[in-house]
């Protein structure tokens, strides 16, 4: 079982990205200093006059909608929404300013819009974000009945001087922050497990847990960590769709390679009960899943004291970076 058999071709993805880094050759470029691709755009305003950047991202919620809409649980998709953007905003060292959602619908009760929002609003308090628009779209006929889908777009600011990734040496550490679970990717893929292959209701007990409970725990957000952390950080990764060997690459800048050592990452049993329930092989899953490790930095050796003492909270060395093309190993 692969996530490419649930409906989801990552490599594909991959392909159209390319297409429109070259489609995009044709627009202004001027202020622009980040390359698609990354987990935020990045636009500086000096021509106004400042050193201020601005940094951008936007996302959704997937298919993790459709277990919320099982299970009619929709006050925690909105966190979902803000963390997906917020942690990719964080990436690029600037902190997130204000927040836009996008809801489209067909027919829904006023309370699953309400409900919706809560979730927005929990998630942007977290994020210390405001939220200065968005658009409700009612669309008939586009969705059945009770469906809907979300998508967020964040601004963020910061200064040049302080933008991720820095100048990354051969022997820094690689440090992992726990997720709070699946967080908001591989659901399509999760669903077909538990729903199909495993036959279970959304009600069902897994691990002494009920399947809702299990996949429709919310994304955690880093931003309050990132903010305490942010002096010793030389790169930061948010472990999304694309698991490890995807997203790690994105800061590597084809000059170094990621070994990722998983006897060091947290031994987290629902990952290993999906991996049992689907026969899925081990680089799917890392390909796949946050493995329990949402949030990755790399820093100085020397500073993993220093983290330590501001983080609040426990924290994994699970690798460290080594010259290469940009690839990541995980032994």
């Amino acid at each position: 079982m692969d996530y490419k058999s649930a409906g989801v071709d990552i490599d594909k993805g991959n392909r159209f990205a390319k297409k429109i880094k070259e489609l995009v050759e044709v627009l202004p470029k001027d202020g622009i200093i980040s390359s698609i691709g990354g987990f935020s755009s990045l636009f500086e305003l000096n021509k106004f006059g400042c050193d201020i950047v601005l940094s951008s991202a936007t996302d959704g919620v997937g298919t993790k909608l459709k277990v919320a809409q099982m299970a009619g649980i929709h006050n925690t998709v909105g966190i979902d929404l803000v963390a997906m953007n917020v942690n990719d905003i964080i990436t690029s060292g600037t902190m997130p300013l204000f927040f836009l959602d996008y809801i489209a619908y067909s027919e829904l009760e006023d309370n699953v819009l309400v409900d919706i929002v809560k979730g927005i609003v929990d998630g942007l308090k977290e994020s210390n974000c405001a939220l200065v628009g968005g658009e409700t779209a009612q669309m008939p006929s586009m969705y059945e009945k009770c469906e809907y889908d979300l998508a967020g777009f964040c601004v963020g600011i910061g200064k040049k001087e302080e933008l991720l990734p820095k100048k990354l040496e051969d022997g820094m550490a690689i440090l992992g922050f726990e997720s709070s679970g699946f967080h908001s990717n591989g659901y399509s893929l999760l669903r077909k497990l538990f729903f199909e292959i495993g036959g279970y209701k959304i009600d069902s007990l897994v691990l002494g847990k009920s399947v809702a409970e299990i996949l429709l725990k919310p994304t955690r957000i880093y931003v309050k960590l990132f903010e305490k952390i942010k002096p010793f950080v030389k790169a930061c990764i948010h472990i999304t769709g694309g698991g490890f060997y995807d997203n790690i690459p994105r800061v590597l800048n084809n000059k170094f390679d990621a070994v990722i050592e998983k006897n060091s990452l947290p031994k987290v049993d629902i990952f290993e009960f999906v991996k049992e329930l689907g026969k899925i092989d081990e680089h799917e899953m890392y390909r796949t899943f946050n493995m329990g490790i949402g949030f990755v930095v790399i820093v100085d050796e020397k500073d993993i004291a220093n983290i330590e003492n501001v983080a609040g909270e426990k924290f994994y060395k699970i690798g460290y970076i080594t010259k290469g093309k940009g690839e990541v190993k995980i032994v």
